[in-house]
């Protein structure tokens, strides 16, 4: 093969265990790796765009190191691909695979119009451990609930990591290339990006070190661990996953390595892996779970739906007066990223206490988050809303006040974030400040506020509107 091969990278940003750059050198075509700022990179939250532009500068300096280059485009999908083709003569484009509404419309688009010109296109899986119709319940329909979804992959090998190229065959001229600077990908971040960018562990030689050390520090412990915000008992690895710094299928196999060798946690960290897939199987069969309730009967709830509302802004910028709620509000601010169970009880907080749609949520996260993925952000919010698949048969509310006892017992998590009343607050609870807007008027010598809702009255009335509906 003369004719040189776009590969059209998107979230797969690194070069092992990547099924479409393994079969595609394999070919011994010339192989023109391409990034587009495309419609839907275009449509990202300040903290996604920002963090992938750095993704895709490191995959660019990984790529030169093997003889290759990125090359930039900014433009609708089909557009540059086609313009692309035109350039270089190439006769096909290869992607991996996308699974929200959003990107599987520009790529239906994109196949469809390149098909009609005569160019191959083709679409590799590599982003889940399964593909999402590729398990199915003994009737032939999809899992509702996490548990069987688990039940049913336990024992399927999601095969081994494939190593990366040695090399990129290249093609004799290059196309022009746009300039990464130029695309400004951090403008919407404004003060807090510098911020941000401190918390960030890009690339995927990064990634991989997180695993590794993961693996051999934590992962023993990670079954309790991973529920307490104070302490690092997590992996961290989400940010990497999001922009396909390392394949799942890498953390995975390093999870069954880790069980094989007798650590307890690993089990636990296998199956949190799981329950990412679980959470794509969903919404691929159920694209609803981004914009809607996924029980259409929680239409009935009755949520605030004014994203403007004092409560809402009070708790945007950590100001709610639990201290819980506040402290994770501040994290994700000034990280870009939220621990789990801090995540559980700030959408319990907004959704139950102050009775507030969980879309608005769901929408300040995709906005906020490093590790914004647009399936887990999704189910995430429904369970906790309870709107969403949940064979659980009661209504969630957590205390933030009893929740905070029991998951920060020292005191170390608030300490980390809330700077008012502290003497000598800490490099992490001044980063929030530091990054906040102007228009906030925050301060390390304010007063900590006062509950905005008591944690008993606004459980209370959460109850009484669940039952309510019916």
């Amino acid at each position: 093969m003369t004719a040189p091969i776009l590969i059209w990278l998107r979230r797969d940003l690194r070069l092992a265990d990547h099924p479409l750059l393994s079969e595609a050198v394999e070919t011994g075509a010339p192989l023109i790796p391409v990034f587009l700022h495309d419609e839907v990179v275009e449509r990202q939250g300040a903290a996604p765009r920002f963090r992938l532009g750095l993704s895709v500068e490191s995959f660019a300096r990984d790529l030169e190191a093997l003889g290759s280059k990125l090359i930039l485009r900014r433009g609708r999908a089909l557009d540059s691909l086609r313009a692309l083709a035109a350039e270089t003569g190439a006769r096909a484009v290869w992607w991996s695979r996308a699974y929200d509404p959003e990107a599987r419309a520009r790529d239906a688009e994109a196949m469809e119009g390149l098909d009609a010109e005569g160019i191959e296109t083709r679409d590799f899986e590599g982003h889940l451990l399964f593909e999402p119709e590729s398990v199915e319940t003994m009737t032939g329909g999809y899992y509702k609930v996490y548990t069987p979804y688990m039940k049913a992959t336990r024992d399927r090998d999601p095969g081994a990591p494939l190593p990366a190229p040695a090399r990129l065959p290249a093609p004799e001229s290059w196309p022009e290339s746009e300039r990464l600077e130029d695309w400004d990908m951090a403008r919407d971040m404004r003060r807090g990006g510098a911020v941000v960018a401190k918390y960030c562990v890009v690339g995927e030689a990064a990634a991989r070190e997180r695993l590794d050390r993961f693996i051999v520090e934590r992962v023993e412990d990670y079954g309790l661990a991973r529920d307490r915000p104070d302490i690092e008992g997590t992996s961290g690895l989400s940010e990497n996953l999001t922009y396909g710094e390392i394949s799942i299928r890498s953390c995975y196999r390093a999870a069954l390595q880790a069980r094989e060798a007798g650590a307890e946690g690993a089990e636990h960290f296998r199956k949190e892996l799981v329950w990412r897939d679980f959470a794509y199987h969903l919404l691929h069969h159920t694209p609803r779970l981004i914009s809607r309730n996924w029980r259409a009967e929680w239409d009935r709830f009755p949520w605030s739906e004014d994203a403007s509302s004092a409560e809402v802004i009070t708790w945007q910028r950590g100001r709610t007066g639990m201290r819980f709620v506040d402290a994770a509000m501040r994290e994700l601010y000034a990280t870009g990223r939220m621990h789990n169970r801090s995540r559980m009880i700030v959408g319990s907080y907004l959704t139950k206490h102050l009775m507030t749609h969980w879309k608005i949520g769901h929408d300040w996260f995709a906005d906020c988050l490093i590790d914004w993925d647009p399936a887990n952000n999704a189910l995430g919010w429904q369970w906790i809303a309870g709107s969403g698949p949940d064979a659980a048969p009661y209504f969630r509310v957590y205390n933030p006040e009893s929740q905070l006892a029991k998951f920060d017992p020292e005191g170390a998590y608030q300490r980390a974030w809330i700077a008012e009343g502290q003497e000598n607050p800490p490099e992490t609870a001044l980063d929030f400040l530091a990054a906040a807007p102007r228009r906030w008027k925050l301060s390390a010598d304010m007063p900590y506020p006062d509950p905005i809702v008591d944690a008993g009255e606004g459980r209370a009335r959460a109850l009484d509107a669940y039952r309510a509906r019916g």
